[in-house]
């Protein structure tokens, strides 16, 4: 048990930061010209879903007992993934 409140306990502080880093890059967004608004936006938008997804698996994570909280984190783990990933990938573009 207490490795599952460590490990949602990270994940939670982590999807902070990201929270904050994705609200600065909307933000930044503001600077932009159109055309590159728009592209930029549905990116953002997809950080957004993806964002959700994280923060609904770690209410799976905090409900999951046993063999189930193991499975749940290891789709939790291919959400973070993602999410991670997408993030570097619209970061790199803002820079």
């Amino acid at each position: 048990m207490e490795i599952k409140n460590a490990y949602i306990q990270k994940m939670m502080a982590q999807l902070k930061e990201w929270n904050a880093e994705i609200n600065l890059l909307e933000a930044k967004l503001e600077n932009v010209a159109a055309d590159l608004k728009i592209k930029r936006s549905d990116e953002l938008k997809e950080l957004r879903t993806k964002q959700q997804a994280a923060s609904e698996k770690i209410k799976e994570l905090e409900k999951a007992s046993g063999d189930a909280w193991e499975q749940v984190k290891e789709t939790t783990d291919e959400v973070w993934d993602e999410l991670k990933t997408g993030l570097a990938h619209v970061r790199s573009k803002f820079k």
